[in-house]
């Protein structure tokens, strides 16, 4: 626990065999209570050695996309009494070591969501981010702070820590079982006035880090710039989405 919070740490995994283990192995177990990993149908190993670790594991029958673990994910953090749930990746990139310090800024009752941001400090490229996610990167984030009235520094970051509070009054399961998850989510939060923060999280680039192809890539882009304009026209009162919804369907 962290001042009297309880601390668990969700691993959306997808084909992570070979770097599961080097992930968990720099978790703060001081402070984290649990670790839950569920496994998206993958095609290696991932179950197994979840298994060796001692992890809680869930084990998808089918694949189902990001965004539908993610939601498998936050599920069942909340059921095990989570007061902090904090998504980290199995594939080593983004830096375990971090969830003290992102944790702690949920604790000051400060933030609701807190991001790790690859951008902050420019440490993006540094840590081998391809040119054209970087450039992709940056102009999708001046688009949407520019739509959504913030000043946020990435929106597109997998290293993410929300309270229980945040998860169980966002309406996430209206949101798509894919990629665009991630973007629908902090549209959500900044529309429902949730706080959001960021600290820097050096990430690193390598084999093993889970990405999307070019074409996956585009497609996230237009559904960003899709959320965004759903942000707007509902702000507006020109047109509702589920998404935006009040009494959409949540976890609780």
């Amino acid at each position: 626990m962290l001042e009297g919070r309880k601390v668990v740490v969700v691993m959306p995994a997808y084909n992570a065999e070979k770097t599961l283990k080097k992930t968990y192995d720099e978790i703060p177990k001081d402070i984290v209570d649990e670790i839950i990993l569920v496994d998206d149908f993958s095609t290696d190993k991932t179950a197994e050695v979840a298994k060796e670790l001692r992890l809680e594991i869930y084990v998808h029958k089918e694949n189902r996309g990001y965004g539908a673990n993610q939601k498998t994910c936050y599920k069942k953090a909340l059921e095990k009494g989570a007061d902090i749930v904090i998504m980290l990746h199995p594939d080593y990139q983004y830096p375990p070591k971090l969830i003290t310090a992102i944790a702690g800024l949920i604790v000051s009752d400060m933030f609701d969501i807190v991001l790790g941001s690859r951008i902050l400090g420019g440490m993006a490229r540094k840590g081998g981010m391809p040119l054209y996610k970087y450039v992709s990167n940056r102009l999708l984030t001046f688009m949407e702070n520019l739509l959504l009235g913030q000043k946020i520094s990435e929106y597109h970051t997998g290293y993410r820590a929300f309270s229980r509070k945040a998860l169980l009054g966002l309406p996430i399961l209206e949101n798509s079982n894919d990629f665009i998850f991630d973007n629908e989510i902090l549209a959500q939060a900044v529309y429902f006035g949730y706080r959001i923060g960021e600290i820097t999280a050096p990430s690193r680039y390598t084999r093993e880090s889970s990405s999307i192809g070019f074409k996956r890539s585009v497609i996230y882009g237009v559904g960003v710039i899709a959320t965004a304009i759903k942000f707007i026209l509902q702000k507006l009162k020109l047109a509702r989405f589920d998404i935006f919804d009040k009494n959409g369907r949540k976890l609780a």
